[in-house]
């Protein structure tokens, strides 16, 4: 591992009250004492004790006083990094943290990478490699829960539950490689069978953690939400009104919408990526032609399609590709408009448009009754879209949920390891083949928590880092 000692600005860069420079490495202390003077102009941060803070000024080359800072000095191993680390508590603001960042580089530290001071923990052994990729999960979280599933990974509660996994699988390796060594001291009669129960329990378990990523995608993405309709249907005034501003251009003019619009909107705690998009119809505009291709394409990539119909008119699905399309995914219709018509009009209408649904074997999850000017039925489709996904309980019964599609991944190759075991068992092949295949899957759980894993793929991880982590 490189011994350089790295520096970073670690807040954001923008007018605050503080921001913060950090230092890590074994000249960590020595470039920041060459920097700092104490109220009475003592360069004295090497003779400070671990874990203090200390009040005085950055100065530079020439003695002049650059900023007010406070100081916090903290020694290897009991740091971030298990290095040497100093962080400078400057005023904030953009031009005076970079300035002080250039003092330090300029004093003998290098500009860290992204994700370094995270890659030196991982690397110190420090953290393992699931709470390191926690850590930018935990500051890039959209919601409440994706923060608290990335805290309970922050944790250790998935290292645990994988190690504990690896020990089992450790285990079974070296009792048939005892065997081997020693078949006189060893009963193995039953031993096929103890073994076939063993894995499949730790299938069980690895296959609920695969099932988990479905739920923990969308908690950590977000729902990639469609509104699909026929032109002025409301599906601008429904992106308007869930977004919270005039995101979307409305008139009475049908085809106003050309092209996709993506937003993140916020509904309570849950995170959706809404499109709205072209209404989806046969056209001579070639600009609205090429937003009707955008808007098929949108909702083939989506979790949930909202389709908002005009319920003062009737409804003909006769595009054969929007059929397609509506029973591809979730799907929530939205007889909108419902102020426009009286109790009966708008009874028969939503009948109409319902039997034009049932009639393509089209069977929309919710049907719901919405104004997008009264604002009847947010709240219901608010509630609604919680429901579909999260069964109305998105802290998933305390269980961990996988949020990495790395971790997915590996988690697969160690089922079909597995499963190789299993059908050695089956097969009545001799015990000692069963070690190849439970290596394997031993290696590939191993990768989630960094165990067994290459530099290339540790570069890539930390790559994603945001700078100063």
């Amino acid at each position: 591992m490189n011994k350089d000692t790295i520096a970073s600005i670690s807040t954001a860069l923008s007018e605050s009250g503080i921001g913060i420079i950090r230092i890590s490495g074994q000249d960590a202390i020595s470039i920041a004492d060459r920097i700092y003077t104490n109220k009475n102009g003592i360069h004295n941060l090497k003779s400070q004790k671990s874990h203090t803070i200390h009040y005085g000024y950055i100065v530079n080359d020439n003695g002049e006083i650059m900023d007010e800072v406070m100081i916090s000095v903290m020694k290897a191993p009991n740091s971030y990094t298990r290095e040497d680390v100093v962080e400078i508590n400057c005023h904030g603001g953009v031009r005076m943290c970079r300035n002080i960042l250039d003092t330090v580089l300029n004093t003998g530290a290098r500009l860290a990478d992204p994700g370094e001071f995270t890659k030196r923990a991982f690397l110190n052994g420090r953290l393992d490699l699931t709470r390191a990729e926690a850590v930018m999960d935990t500051i890039r979280a959209s919601s409440d829960t994706a923060l608290d599933q990335s805290v309970r990974q922050l944790r250790g509660e998935l290292y645990r539950l994988l190690d504990n996994i690896c020990s089992d699988i450790l285990y079974e390796i070296a009792h048939i490689e005892a065997v081997l060594d020693d078949p006189d001291s060893y009963d193995i009669n039953d031993y096929s069978d103890e073994l076939s129960a063993k894995i499949d329990r730790i299938s069980s378990d690895i296959r609920k953690l695969i099932k988990s990523y479905d739920e923990g995608r969308l908690l950590t993405e977000g729902i990639r939400t469609s509104i699909l309709g026929n032109p002025n249907a409301g599906k601008s005034s429904l992106m308007n009104l869930l977004y919270g501003d005039n995101r979307a251009i409305v008139t009475n003019v049908p085809g106003t919408t050309r092209d996709t619009l993506t937003e993140t909107v916020r509904l309570d705690d849950v995170t959706i990526i809404l499109t709205d998009t072209a209404g989806i119809r046969e056209t001579d505009d070639e600009i609205e032609r090429i937003g009707v291709k955008r808007a098929i394409d949108s909702a083939r990539d989506s979790d949930l399609i909202i389709y908002v119909a005009d319920a003062s008119t009737d409804l003909n699905l006769e595009d054969p590709t929007l059929c397609e399309l509506l029973r591809s995914s979730g799907l929530i219709l939205l007889l909108n408009k419902c102020d426009l018509t009286d109790n009966s009009d708008s009874a028969d209408h939503a009948n109409q448009i319902k039997e034009e649904f049932a009639k393509h074997d089209i069977d929309p999850d919710v049907i719901l009754s919405t104004s997008m000017i009264t604002m009847e039925g947010l709240s219901e489709l608010k509630s609604a879209i919680r429901e579909m996904f999260y069964n109305g309980d998105l802290k998933s019964d305390h269980q961990m949920i996988i949020t990495n599609l790395r971790h997915v991944e590996c988690l697969k190759e160690a089922i079909i390891s597995l499963d190789k075991v299993r059908s050695s068992i089956e097969a009545g092949v001799s015990e000692d083949l069963y070690c190849i295949d439970l290596t394997d899957a031993y290696r590939a759980l191993a990768r989630i928590t960094g165990a067994e894993v290459n530099e290339d793929i540790v570069n890539e991880i930390f790559s994603k880092f945001c700078m100063g982590k």
